[in-house]
């Protein structure tokens, strides 16, 4: 699949730590909640989120968005998701001694057990986009819409019923619902205290979730 010259790849090993290397100048420090809680500053090396990703990658349903010289322009980064590593995630979060860290994937799980989507949907695995990407460069051209139609497909042809997405501003939102996602559970910002509230125009952190045919 093609947009503008750009080509959407699986993220192959040997581009593991690349794509790594994007995240932490197009993400890590951009994403809401990161920013919110100053997690790491741009470009920075972060232990904890940067095994959270490694480990998604290794799960091979990752994918990029590739210029012809091989730069990456975006990436998804989806994984799959089951009860018993739902629940061994988040003992392990319990011993992370990074307390900026646990504040964000504590507010992940928090709104994830609002709804158990495992037996609302009968459902043993679910596919999930944790992080959708987009190189400054590269942004205004739609490829995050590209990047989740891509993710999408990817998802139904391996079989899974249940996309899921932790949206946590309004441009990730913006594209779950483009997409035909629906809202399962929220958390407002103006619920968490000041020091680790978004800025305003990001108003909630939502599971959102579109069931596959």
């Amino acid at each position: 699949m093609s947009s503008d010259n750009l080509t959407i790849v699986q993220i192959p090993p040997d581009r593991f730590n690349d794509a790594i290397h994007h995240l932490k100048w197009s993400f890590f420090a951009d994403e809401p909640l990161n920013h919110a809680v100053e997690l790491c500053q741009k470009g920075e090396s972060h232990y904890e989120l940067e095994r959270h990703c490694l480990l998604t990658l290794k799960q091979g349903y990752s994918r990029m968005l590739v210029t012809d010289d091989g730069t990456i322009a975006g990436v998804a980064l989806n994984g799959i998701l089951t009860e018993d590593e739902r629940d061994e995630a988040s003992r392990r979060l319990e011993e992370i001694d990074d307390e900026r860290f646990k504040t964000i994937f504590g507010l992940l799980y928090k709104v994830n057990k609002k709804v158990d989507l495992f037996n609302k949907y009968n459902v043993q695995e679910l596919f999930e986009c944790r992080i959708l990407s987009v190189d400054e460069n590269f942004r205004g051209k739609g490829l995050a819409n590209v990047l989740m139609s891509d993710s999408l497909e990817i998802a139904r042809k391996a079989g899974f019923k249940v996309f899921k997405a932790d949206a946590t501003g309004m441009y990730s939102q913006k594209v779950c619902l483009k997409h035909g996602f629906h809202d399962e559970a929220e958390i407002p910002y103006t619920d968490l205290p000041e020091n680790i509230r978004p800025e305003p125009h990001h108003q909630a952190l939502k599971l959102m979730v579109k069931l596959l045919d």
